[in-house]
């Protein structure tokens, strides 16, 4: 078995609830393997995710490296996308003691190089004909080997959590290199096939035609970038048996796996246990689903739009999603994307999809694009965005959502009172309620194959 397809650790279950002092020892056992297999003594890059991905225990796992590391350490770049950088409070509270100085910031439309071209035939027949153009391979530049195949990094280190996504289908892996670290046109790309193959076909699955897209540009490029260790976990939220055996507060959350290795096994043994803890299968649709967006977390609809992804297969026809959303400030995580959404809005694929094709502006900006057939109930059922103060009823209603008073919606739904799942008021009104729709997934069993 060649290094770059092995396996340290696969730990793993259902029921498993790993406390830290157990995650971090099989942690640093298993970086302490890799780098005596790399047998290079140079620097190490750290890619975790950004605040977004809080709850991933990426700052806790990059905590621990950057301190085993020492010297060793060359850089953190968080994994940001398309994503705002994050300030150092935001640093601080999630990387902890990891020295702010090692912190580099990711700049998706100047920081990139490419690798590579896939072709337009091979993305094509991956996408089921959903698109054709070719894909370019783009990772921030300060991960690619010289020439002579030699790079400032002898190991890199990319960290997260493997949990239903929107574009890839399951999120991390190579999607954290080429995306979290990717290029305009890579992520534009990646995330318009997704949606034009569509998200309901994608959503909860390993194999993909956006994952495919990853995966051949790790095979192809590997060798021009830095071996990459995999360290990704798996999380849940504690049922109510598990939060009276632990004592823990009402929302709290649970590691049920960590996967660390080279190759793609690690990914899909994460993924199956995803796919059973994640991906949440309900007998009946819902006819009126409350998600609640964490202030620390969810800014813009560009993240907050979660709470549309990953509920839209069990909101019945006719149906309404209620968003609770109290630290809404802005539609786009930067000044670019945030004028294209209030200009074109959430509309349903067939009208975006249409407009792409002759509109060069939002042609030029595909991943802009597919967010907006994302964020679209295809309407099919009533979005109700309930904003803090930063965004007004006009602006919720110009971008195609309905608008909800934000203290009225959160008198008639307690958060502090609600199960996740379903709940039945003193009014008698029944909802399902989703307190963090990073979490998982939630569909109707007869439309999830």
């Amino acid at each position: 078995m060649s290094m770059l397809d092995k396996t340290y650790t696969a730990i793993g279950g259902a029921d498993k609830d790993f406390d830290d002092q157990e995650l971090k020892e099989v942690f640093l056992n298993a970086l302490s393997q890799a780098l005596v297999d790399v047998n290079d003594a140079g620097k190490v890059i750290i890619l975790p995710p950004d605040i977004t991905r809080f709850h991933s225990k990426a700052g806790f796992f990059t905590e621990s490296a950057s301190h085993m590391l020492a010297g060793r350490l060359g850089a953190v770049l968080p994994a940001l996308g398309t994503h705002m950088a994050m300030n150092d409070s935001e640093l601080m509270k999630m990387f902890g003691a990891t020295p702010l100085h090692k912190f580099l910031v990711h700049d998706w439309r100047n920081d990139v190089c490419e690798l590579g071209r896939i072709e337009a035939d091979w993305v094509e027949k991956a996408s089921d004909g959903a698109v054709r153009y070719d894909w370019p391979v783009q990772v921030n530049k300060i991960l690619k080997n010289d020439n002579a195949g030699v790079g400032d990094y002898s190991l890199a280190l990319s960290i997260g959590q493997v949990v239903p996504h929107e574009v890839a289908g399951m999120a991390n892996h190579g999607k954290n290199i080429f995306v979290g670290t990717g290029g305009k046109e890579a992520i534009d790309k990646s995330h318009f096939a997704g949606a034009a193959y569509g998200m309901e076909r994608i959503m909860g699955r390993a194999d993909t035609p956006v994952r495919a897209l990853f995966d051949e540009g790790l095979r192809r490029f590997q060798k021009e970038l830095p071996p990459i260790l995999w360290v990704l976990t798996v999380i849940s939220a504690r049922t109510d048996d598990e939060l009276l055996k632990t004592g823990k507060e009402r929302g709290s959350l649970a590691v049920r796996g960590l996967y660390i290795g080279f190759g793609r096994e690690c990914f899909e043994k994460a993924c199956a246990l995803s796919r059973e803890v994640n991906v949440n299968l309900l007998n009946e649709p819902v006819n009126k689903a409350v998600v609640y967006l964490e202030p620390e977390e969810y800014r813009t609809t560009w993240l907050g739009n979660k709470a549309i992804y990953r509920t839209r297969m069990v909101i019945a026809d006719g149906g309404e999603l209620v968003i609770l959303a109290p630290a809404l400030e802005r539609f786009g995580e930067d000044p670019g994307i945030d004028a294209l959404i209030r200009k074109y809005g959430y509309r349903p694929a067939k009208e975006i999809l249409a407009k792409s094709a002759s509109d060069p502006e939002l042609g030029g900006n595909l991943s802009a694009a597919a967010h907006l057939i994302h964020g679209s109930s295809e309407n099919r059922f009533t979005i109700r965005y309930c904003p803090g103060s930063k965004l007004s009823k006009q602006e919720i209603e110009s971008v195609g959502f309905q608008w909800g008073d934000l203290n009225e919606q959160m008198s008639r739904y307690d958060i502090n009172k609600l199960s996740s799942g379903w709940n039945t008021l003193t009014s008698g009104e029944r909802i399902f309620f989703v307190p963090n729709p990073a979490l998982g997934l939630w569909a109707e069993k007869q439309k999830f194959g």
